[in-house]
C-alpha cells in the first residue's frame, strides 16, 4: 500500500521524471495527466492517468482533464472531518498527499503547446490554478 499519492501535472516537464523516480522510491503512488502521465510511463514508472482515475478522458480540446470531483476531492477533503470521510468513502474518492503543478505560459508561443492550441486564450491555464487553490486551502 502506497504511504501517500501525489498529482503530477505539469506544462514545464523538466526535472519531473526525477522527482517522480524520487516519490516512487519512497513509496508513493503517482496520478498524473496527459504528457506528464506519459514522460512518466516512458520513463518506465508506475502512474495512474487522470483519465484512468476519473473514468473520463480529457475533454473540449483539452481544456477539461484534471476539473473532476475525484481529483479535487482528493485534495480537498478535510480528513478529520467525518462527512468528508463519507463523502470520500460514498463516491470512491482517494486522498491526493501533494500536488505538483506549474501553469502554462500564457503569452507565449501557441505551437509549443502540446495539445494543439492556435489562440493564445488556449495557454490561460484553469485546471492548474484550480488544482493548486485547492492544495494551499488543505
Amino acid at each position: 500500500m502506497p504511504i501517500a499519492r501525489a498529482l503530477l501535472s505539469v506544462f514545464d516537464k523538466t526535472g519531473i521524471v526525477d522527482l517522480a523516480k524520487g516519490l516512487v522510491d519512497l513509496g508513493w503512488d503517482l496520478v498524473s495527466s496527459g504528457g506528464t502521465a506519459k514522460a512518466i510511463a516512458d520513463a518506465g514508472l508506475p502512474v495512474t492517468d487522470v483519465a484512468e482515475l476519473t473514468g473520463f478522458p480529457a475533454i473540449l480540446g483539452h481544456r477539461v482533464v484534471t476539473l473532476h470531483p475525484k481529483v479535487h476531492g482528493g485534495i480537498l477533503a478535510d480528513r478529520r472531518n467525518p462527512d468528508h470521510q463519507a463523502d470520500m468513502a460514498t463516491y470512491g474518492i482517494d486522498p491526493i498527499d501533494l500536488v505538483v503543478s506549474n501553469l502554462y505560459p500564457f503569452g507565449s508561443d501557441t505551437s509549443d503547446f502540446e495539445h494543439g492550441a492556435t489562440r493564445a486564450e488556449e495557454l490561460i491555464d484553469v485546471g492548474g490554478p484550480a488544482m493548486i487553490r485547492a492544495a494551499a486551502k488543505n
